[in-house]
C-alpha cells in the first residue's frame, strides 16, 4: 500500500504564494491589453496585462495556432521543467514538443495565464493603476471575462482564428465559452472534464473552499498581500486545497493508496494522522507556496458562474452556435464534473459525434495524468486540421 511521502520542512508561509514583480520571467511573455476591458457585470477593468507562453512557430497567416487553457491552479507552463519563475514542471509536458501529441514542428501552442490568475496575469495581487494591490476590491469575473481577455491577446498576437481550442476542467469552460461566443474564430473544440453549467453540488463544493479562505484572520477582507510571511491567509487556502483535492481523486483511489492507514511513525489514536491527512497536507503546504488566496476565490467564483446558457436562451441554444469539429470528452472515474454532464454536452453539440471517455482510477484529475489516452485525442482533433507548418 503506498503512503504520502513525509512533508520536506518548508519556509514561512508567504502572505501570496503568487507571482511578484521582480521574479524571474521563466519563459513568459506579456501583452498589456490596448484598452479597459468590460466586464459582464458591469465596469470595466482599466489595465490588463496578459502572460503567456508559445511553443513552436507561428504561420504567417496564424493558421496553425492552438490556444491550450489550464485549470484551477494550473498556469501558462504547459510544458517545460521546473525553474526560475516557474514553480512547477509544465502540466502537460508529455503533450507538447516535436512529435508529441502538440506538435512543435507543425502547431504554434499558446497558453495564457488566466485573467483573475496569479502567474503573470492581471489578478488580486496585481497592482492598480494608481499604484496600490486590488486586493480584495478586485471585481468579480466571469468565465466570459476571462475569454473576452484571450480574444484581446489573439488580437494582439495576430491570431484571427485558432485551430484548436483545447482545454479542461476550468480551461474546459472556457474552450466551451469560446465555441459558443466567438465560433468564427474556434476552428476545433476539445473540452475534458468540464460541464456546460456549473451545478448546484459543483457550486456548493466551491462555495465551501471560498468560506474557507474567507474566514481566515489572515484574509484581512482580501487586502494581504503587503503582509509578513505567515500572517496572509495560508491556513484557510491550505484548507481549500485539501477539500478541493479530494473531489479531485476517486474514493477507491484514495482507498487503494491509503486505506485507514496511520502516517509511518504517527498515531492517530495519539494525535498522529493518517497517510490520507499527511497527503492532504502535503498537497496544502505545496499550494500556499505557489498560489494566490485571492485568485483562488476569483477563479471559483467564476467557476461557480459558468454557465453557456446564461443570456442565450438556455444551454441547448447557445450550443447550437458551435458546430465546429469537437471532442467532448469525460473521465469515467470523476465525481467533481460527472460524465453525464459531459455525454449531455456532446449530445447537443452540433460538431461532437459522441462522448469520448478517459479510463482512469485517478477520478477528475485523470485529465491530466492519463497523457497517453489525451494525446490520442489531441491527435484525432488535430488529424483534420491541414498540414500547416509555420517556418
Amino acid at each position: 500500500m503506498n503512503r504520502a511521502a513525509p512533508s520536506p520542512a518548508l519556509p514561512l508561509p508567504p502572505a501570496t504564494g503568487g507571482r511578484r514583480e521582480g521574479d524571474p520571467p521563466g519563459r513568459r511573455s506579456w501583452v498589456p491589453l490596448e484598452r479597459p476591458l468590460p466586464l459582464e457585470a458591469g465596469g470595466a477593468l482599466p489595465e490588463v496585462r496578459m502572460a503567456y507562453e508559445t511553443w513552436g512557430r507561428r504561420a504567417p497567416d496564424g493558421s496553425n495556432a492552438v490556444l491550450v487553457l489550464h485549470a484551477l491552479t494550473g498556469d501558462s507552463h504547459v510544458a517545460g521543467p521546473s525553474g526560475p519563475g516557474h514553480p512547477t514542471a509544465g502540466w502537460w509536458d508529455a503533450l507538447v514538443g516535436p512529435g508529441r501529441a502538440l506538435d512543435t514542428d507543425h502547431w504554434f501552442v499558446v497558453a495564457p495565464n488566466v485573467l483573475g490568475g496569479c502567474q503573470g496575469s492581471t489578478g488580486p495581487s496585481s497592482r492598480r493603476p494608481e499604484g496600490p494591490r486590488w486586493g480584495g476590491d478586485f471585481p468579480r469575473l466571469t468565465i466570459r471575462d476571462q475569454v473576452a481577455a484571450e480574444a484581446a491577446l489573439a488580437d494582439a498576437l495576430g491570431i484571427d482564428s485558432w485551430a484548436a481550442v483545447i482545454g479542461g476542467s476550468m480551461g474546459g469552460m472556457r474552450a466551451l465559452e469560446w465555441a459558443v461566443s466567438r465560433p468564427e474564430r474556434t476552428g476545433s473544440l476539445l473540452v475534458l472534464a468540464a460541464p456546460a453549467a456549473a451545478s448546484a453540488e459543483q457550486i456548493a463544493w466551491g462555495s465551501v473552499q471560498i468560506s474557507a479562505i474567507r474566514s481566515d484572520p489572515g484574509w484581512r477582507g482580501g487586502h494581504y498581500h503587503d503582509a509578513p510571511p505567515g500572517e496572509g491567509p495560508h491556513r484557510g487556502l491550505g484548507l481549500a486545497r485539501r477539500i478541493a483535492h479530494v473531489t479531485y481523486r476517486s474514493e477507491p483511489d484514495l482507498g487503494a493508496r491509503f486505506g485507514g492507514s496511520a502516517q509511518p511513525g504517527e498515531h492517530p489514536w495519539h494525535g498522529g494522522r493518517y497517510a490520507v491527512e499527511s497527503y492532504l497536507d502535503h498537497h496544502a503546504a505545496k499550494l500556499v507556496h505557489r498560489f494566490d488566496a485571492g485568485s483562488y476565490v476569483t477563479l471559483t467564483e467564476a467557476m461557480n458562474g459558468h454557465d453557456v446558457g446564461r443570456g442565450r436562451g438556455g444551454v441547448a441554444r447557445a450550443l447550437s452556435r458551435a458546430r465546429m469539429p469537437a471532442l467532448i470528452v469525460g473521465v469515467d472515474s470523476d465525481r467533481l464534473h460527472l460524465p453525464s454532464q459531459q455525454a449531455e454536452l456532446a449530445q447537443l453539440l452540433p460538431g461532437a459525434d459522441r462522448l469520448r471517455i478517459v479510463e482512469s482510477p485517478h477520478g477528475h484529475d485523470g485529465f491530466l495524468i492519463e497523457t497517453d489516452q489525451v494525446g490520442c485525442l489531441v491527435r484525432e482533433l488535430l488529424s483534420g486540421r491541414p498540414d500547416v507548418r509555420g517556418r
